[in-house]
């Protein structure tokens, strides 16, 4: 297809990084008068002309609350629909509406003024950008996300930036990424950029928050993101302006990652040390000094195998409509590499959730406890061949007994071995 043609092409010339970048609230808005960083907003913009002018293709996935007015009756702490504060600035409105259609027409207006800001800075050195909105949904149907990424593969071959945000003018909560971290990691997963950059307003990951803990130490390296949420606390940080903190951008770098795109987490405030931070990582990817030449940061590595396209979109682009309980025989034929099974009928013990065929469904393993007791263990995601209902009145039969019980036979089995994501390496 087009896009892996063009993806092909461009990682054949190594010295052309793709790279994604996601500022901030905290960077680009102050946390007491919420009026815009203008100084920050113009390095950001700055330095994605000078990786421009290296040959690199960049996307932009920006915050929500820049262009905030003077306006210290209104919170907007965790307001994440996106420009809403500089909608209500526009409307000359108080404060935020409660109704979420209100919310949604107020981000509306804000949108434009964002742009249009953006446009501006931009404007002034003749770069192009475009606006890409995108939703959940968007994503969840295989041609739409195929386009999405024909899109901004196209946009970065004629010099665009693109700016991506999600489009909470329509977007509910069911079907949201939820905050920006997320949405850029995807992004970046979508078009197997070679960084995403997580800018926000700390050099990188502390052991604890070093704004109330002195012995809070960096996290300069980290190859096992599992056993780092061991060894870190990241509940308290984060600014009172950003939706997410480091939590989401541990969720973020762990997808981005799985994509096979190295994570960088550093200060928004200092963009201009983006090139210098590729370029450090090229020469040594673990030193652990740093100088004005190797700027402190978090690098979040790669994976070496990362998932294909496809499985990709499916673990991390689709909602999971509902839960399919499958005993340990038909987990153990799943996760042993020599096997790597699809899923049958005759291991599935339970059906949770009403599904349709080609839906996603969490894969649970409900693993027998001495005493009697049950633990369930999530070990994967796939697209069914049957209904939720389908599924129930199949389940524990043979594939040789489905067209008796359902009339006919789509499949002779519930889950293809190819529209399978294994999301744990264990054997039961």
């Amino acid at each position: 297809m087009l896009h892996k043609n063009q993806q092909n092409n461009h990682r054949a010339n190594r010295s052309s990084l793709t790279i994604v970048l996601k500022i901030g609230t905290s960077s680009i808005c102050n946390e007491t008068t919420h009026f815009p960083l203008l100084s920050n907003l113009s390095a950001l913009v700055e330095s994605v002309l000078n990786l421009r002018s290296s040959g690199h293709r960049v996307i932009l996935v920006t915050s929500a609350a820049i262009g905030t007015g003077n306006m210290s009756s209104v919170s907007v702490v965790n307001y994440d629909l996106i420009r809403g504060t500089k909608g209500l600035r526009r409307l000359n409105m108080a404060e935020k509406p409660s109704k979420l259609a209100a919310k949604q027409a107020v981000a509306a207006v804000g949108q434009g003024r964002l742009m249009a800001l953006y446009d501006d800075l931009f404007g002034q050195f003749h770069q192009p950008v475009a606006q890409l909105l995108l939703t959940k949904n968007d994503l969840a149907d295989r041609s739409q996300y195929l386009n999405a990424v024909n899109c901004l593969e196209e946009l970065l071959d004629m010099g665009v930036v693109p700016i991506v945000n999600e489009n909470d003018t329509i977007s509910t909560q069911g079907v949201r990424f939820g905050d920006n971290d997320t949405l850029a990691a995807v992004m970046a997963g979508m078009i197997k950029a070679d960084y995403l950059f997580l800018l926000t307003d700390v050099d990188c990951l502390y052991t604890d928050n070093p704004r109330t803990n002195p012995d809070a130490k960096p996290v300069t390296v980290c190859d096992d993101i599992v056993k780092l949420r061991e060894q870190v606390s990241v509940a308290s940080m984060g600014s009172s302006l950003g939706t997410g903190g480091m939590a989401t951008k541990l969720i973020a770098a762990d997808l981005a990652i799985a994509a096979g795109v190295t994570t960088i987490i550093t200060n928004g405030s200092k963009t201009y040390n983006i090139a210098k931070i590729i370029e450090a990582d090229k020469q040594s990817s673990n030193t652990a000094e740093f100088t004005a030449e190797h700027p402190l940061h978090t690098r979040f590595t790669a994976k070496d195998n990362p998932l294909l396209d496809r499985k990709w979109w499916i673990q991390y682009g689709l909602h999971t409509a509902g839960t399919i309980y499958v005993d340990e025989g038909a987990a153990k034929a799943m996760l042993t590499p020599r096997l790597k099974s699809s899923l049958f009928a005759a291991g599935i013990i339970q059906v949770d959730g009403q599904f349709v065929a080609q839906q996603a469904v969490a894969i649970t393993l409900r693993k027998k406890l001495p005493g009697g007791r049950f633990q369930d263990v999530v070990i994967g995601k796939g697209l069914v061949n049957y209904t939720s209902i389908e599924i129930s009145r199949i389940k524990r039969c043979r594939s040789t007994e489905i067209p008796n019980i359902l009339g006919y036979i789509d499949a002779d089995c519930v889950i293809h071995r190819d529209n399978l994501v294994r999301t744990t390496d264990e054997i039961v």
